[in-house]
């Protein structure tokens, strides 16, 4: 294999790359989000500097479906979400993600940095009820449910495009051949060529249980402050690296 050839390489293995070069377009991506109320303490704890808390301690609680991923196939994912601020910016701490499929995770982690973990997560609905639930090592660790359609969210789909259009903030961290940090950035991404499909508000309730991997319930619920159930084809471009931790600068 000549150099020219490796440095086109979209990702390794060699000889059948773990996914495709991108970016990625998402088509009939189902969303459940459940914001709540934690304690402001711990999301300080959470938060790596220079990333800044708000002033409502909230956290976001997802699950989303994705049956048409391009590169990647038919999906779920679920994980914790920290609205926070970056240089004066309200953007979106990735937390914990877990998901159901491989080259989602191996490009999640090697391109963006988002903390992808092997889980079981499931959206579906159940009677009158929009479930999501969450397992990992075989034991449950998170069920958020939502009462089904109960009120579609007013206007045109712009509320929940700009929730979409909302800077993600992934700590990207990638030790070198000697364990250190080779890479270690904060690393944003903004979705593009969103489309909303439909877009549902309505009462929600969520159960997070204590598990050492898969530590959802480290943030616990005081307040359930919101239930959204939305659908929208979407495209996941490419990065940008906005802090250095091994340079401990800005990004210019």
């Amino acid at each position: 294999m000549r150099e020219q050839d490796v440095l086109k390489l979209p990702s390794m293995p060699a000889a059948g790359p773990s996914y495709p070069a991108g970016p990625y377009r998402f088509v009939d991506r189902e969303f459940l989000v459940i914001t709540y109320e934690t304690d402001a303490a711990l999301i300080r704890e959470q938060l790596p500097e220079p990333l800044e808390p708000i002033d409502q301690p909230l956290v976001h609680c997802e699950w989303i479906k994705m049956p048409d991923s391009s590169g990647f196939g038919s999906y779920t994912e679920s994980g914790l979400v920290i609205p926070a601020r970056l240089r004066g910016e309200e953007v979106n701490f990735v937390m914990q993600m877990y998901l159901d499929d491989d080259p989602p995770i191996a490009a999640g982690r090697e391109i963006w940095g988002f903390p992808k973990k092997y889980a079981h997560p499931k959206l579906e609905v159940v009677k009158d009820t929009l479930t999501g639930t969450l397992d990992y090592a075989g034991q449950l660790v998170a069920m958020g449910t939502m009462g089904y359609k109960h009120e579609s969210m007013a206007g045109n789909g712009e509320r929940t495009t700009a929730i979409l259009s909302k800077t993600q903030i992934n700590l990207k961290l990638i030790p070198g051949v000697d364990g250190r940090p080779e890479i270690c950035q904060l690393v944003a991404i903004n979705l593009t060529n969103i489309a909303i499909k439909g877009s549902w508000i309505g009462p929600g309730r969520l159960h997070l249980v204590p598990h050492v991997n898969a530590p959802v319930a480290d943030l616990p619920v005081r307040r359930v402050v919101a239930a959204h159930h939305f659908l929208a084809d979407l495209t996941l471009p490419y990065g940008r690296v906005v802090y250095d931790y091994n340079r401990r600068e800005w990004a210019s």
